[in-house]
């Protein structure tokens, strides 16, 4: 009888627990998620683009979903960790003179190159800056790589290919084959030619090897940047960055003597040694800078046991604000962009403020600035966390949910690197989904949200969402989908709420997966971990070893 009562009681606060859990998951909603995406990506916000109106309806709006869910304020009595930036908006000149051995060219500004800077000058002038190609521009130990062996580069542009070597090869031992790799971003090239010590560095577009076409490239060129306050006027990195479209690329080289198309086959072997291009470039670029604050807005439930030791869901806030008419519309919504995640993350905050047992682990919502200008937001809390990054258990970020129904699969971007991609394949099978990795490994897509700058602070980082298998659809339809809204309003005036087409319910499904993921972990007393291969593994392991 003892026994029995035992079991019947086990049973009974079972029960209670998981019902517990299932009422706060039905809080996940179609219809609030409709409501905040109305609002968020409506006209009055006028784009959120940081430092603008746009900007303090945006801050405002999280604000007062934050207090009506219940978020505590996470910043010692508020919502907002202030982010000291630059806005800089840089004006090159029309035409790049490069001069060659035995003739000279010119290349058009916005047709067949951009040019900017981060160094906090007035003006920047390039004069006569020997042209160097250093294939890749990557120095990578692991791989026993290094395109800048034996080169001095100081004073010099380098110019380089976009992607790295293993772009468009299935040899996973070979950097990651066609899966890009941190070294073969922008922002990576950037850098390590400012350690080279390069005056200026150039990266040679093309769309398959970047994931976008030059419109993408040319459209962030233009607008003003945001950077981070630098304590050095950012006069370590190099004067000039940019990039060459590929057809200027071509000539430019053929002039120089030089066939483009044999060096990118060489620049993939072993050993490549950089070539000089017996050209020297010249341009100036005007400059002025804007130093304001911006936001991240972070709200938290405090855990119950461990509350030092925290979960972040995150989602950032902020898009392009009000640009040229087209088609009589000058407003960058950012509907999708990131208006759908902004409500997958406001729904899970409100999951979790319907628990009656709360979580042992604190959760944070965080939603950052400047993801658009470069991860700039995440990047600085990161540098600056609210919680010890050795304290953080993991960062479930999200970014680009299309609304258009239910989903089979669950995709992962950058699959393979942390033991989080276990919890979901645990978790999928209870909804009738499965895993797979992202298809277009080559883009880098796990460098390019907010995520990032977790991982690439050491904590373990998540990005996965339902976007391959619609369940009514299927794959081919699912495909068509994207590459619709990534051709015609991705960073557009078209990404807009459209009642006609649109459903939340594949976004309310994966609220569901997530909340129960991150409801797990909260439970736990065990932190997940980066798998063996993984570029921040290392990292992750020195961090735990800390005080």
């Amino acid at each position: 009888m003892k026994n029995y009562l035992i079991i019947l009681l086990l049973a009974i606060t079972l029960f209670s627990c998981n019902s517990g859990y299932r009422n706060a998951e039905s809080t996940i909603n179609e219809e609030d998620m409709t409501r905040i995406v109305l609002e968020f990506a409506s006209d009055e916000f006028q784009g959120r683009k940081p430092f603008t109106v746009g900007e303090e309806k945006a801050v405002e709006f999280l604000v007062r979903e934050y207090k009506r869910i219940g978020l505590e304020p996470a910043n010692n009595g508020s919502y907002i960790q202030e982010v000291p930036m630059v806005e800089v908006t840089d004006s090159p000149d029309k035409r790049m003179k490069i001069n060659l051995w035995n003739a000279s060219i010119e290349l058009n500004h916005k047709d067949d190159f951009v040019a900017f800077s981060k160094q906090l000058t007035d003006e920047i002038k390039i004069r006569n800056s020997e042209m160097i190609f250093a294939g890749y521009g990557i120095v990578a130990p692991e791989y026993n790589w290094n395109d800048y062996e034996g080169l001095n580069v100081k004073g010099k542009t380098v110019v380089v290919l976009v992607n790295d070597p293993g772009f468009g090869t299935d040899d996973k031992s070979f950097f990651k084959g066609n899966e890009m790799t941190y070294y073969g971003r922008w922002t990576y090239k950037y850098e390590e030619a400012a350690r080279q010590g390069a005056k200026g560095v150039l990266i040679i577009h093309e769309t398959e090897p970047a994931g976008y076409p030059w419109s993408v490239v040319l459209n962030g060129a233009i607008q003003p940047k945001l950077y981070l306050q630098p304590e050095d006027n950012y006069m370590s990195m190099c004067a000039m960055e940019g990039w060459l479209t590929l057809d200027a690329a071509t000539e430019l080289f053929s002039l120089a003597g030089l066939n483009l198309s044999e060096l990118k086959e060489k620049a993939k072997t072993p050993g490549f040694k950089a070539v000089r291009m017996r050209s020297r470039v010249n341009l100036n670029i005007k400059s002025t800078h804007k130093f304001a604050v911006s936001r991240n807005v972070i709200g938290i439930l405090p855990g119950t046991e461990r509350k030092d030791e925290v979960i972040i869901y995150s989602s950032h806030w902020d898009h392009l604000g009000i640009g040229p008419v087209v088609n009589g519309d000058s407003i960058y919504n950012g509907a999708v962009d990131n208006g759908t995640t902004t409500a997958w993350m406001l729904e899970i905050a409100e999951a979790f403020a319907h628990l009656r047992k709360k979580p042992l682990r604190t959760i944070m919502f965080f939603s950052p600035t400047a993801e658009e200008q470069g991860l700039k937001g995440s990047e600085y809390y990161a540098k600056n966390p609210l919680f010890p990054l050795n304290k953080t258990v993991a960062n479930i970020n999200n970014d680009l949910m299309l609304p258009y129904g239910p989903y089979k699969d669950v995709m992962i971007t950058g699959y393979g690197q942390s033991e989080l991609e276990d919890y979901v394949v645990k978790f999928a099978e209870k909804y009738d989904r499965y895993v797979m990795p992202d298809p277009n490994p080559h883009t880098g897509m796990y460098y390019r949200a907010d995520h990032f700058s977790f991982a690439n602070a050491g904590v373990p980082a998540l990005f996965a969402r339902g976007n391959c298998d619609s369940r009514e659809h299927g794959k081919e339809w699912a495909l068509k989908k994207e590459k619709d809204w990534l051709n015609n309003n991705y960073h557009k005036q078209a990404d807009q709420y459209d009642p006609e087409t649109w459903t939340f319910e594949g976004i309310v499904e994966d609220a569901q997966l997530f909340f129960r993921i991150g409801f797990e972990l909260s439970n736990e007393t065990t932190f997940p971990e980066w798998k063996e291969g993984s570029e921040f593994r290392e990292r992750r392991l020195k961090q735990m070893q800390e005080e």
